[in-house]
């Protein structure tokens, strides 16, 4: 058996949903918070919060990135 690296259901795309009081099916409205980084995103429709969560994933693979080229620079440095 092998074992994956990360899981599929990784912690830093963990995210608790708050919808406002006034929010309805065709209005969507609330705030959107991610568990690990406690980042907090507020939304005014679909669209937009939508959007917040692709933003927070953009931002996650590009911390990835630079945290991976660290990682081997530091491997490379003698």
């Amino acid at each position: 058996m092998t074992l994956k690296s990360e899981s599929t259901y990784p912690s830093r795309r963990a995210y608790v949903l708050k919808l406002r009081s006034d929010a309805g099916p065709n209005a969507l409205a609330g705030r959107l918070e991610n568990l690990v980084t406690g980042g907090q995103r507020e939304f005014a429709s679909g669209h937009e919060l939508l959007e917040s969560i692709a933003s927070d994933l953009q931002a996650s693979a590009a911390e990835r990135s630079a945290e991976a080229a660290y990682i081997d620079q530091q491997r490379k440095t003698p």
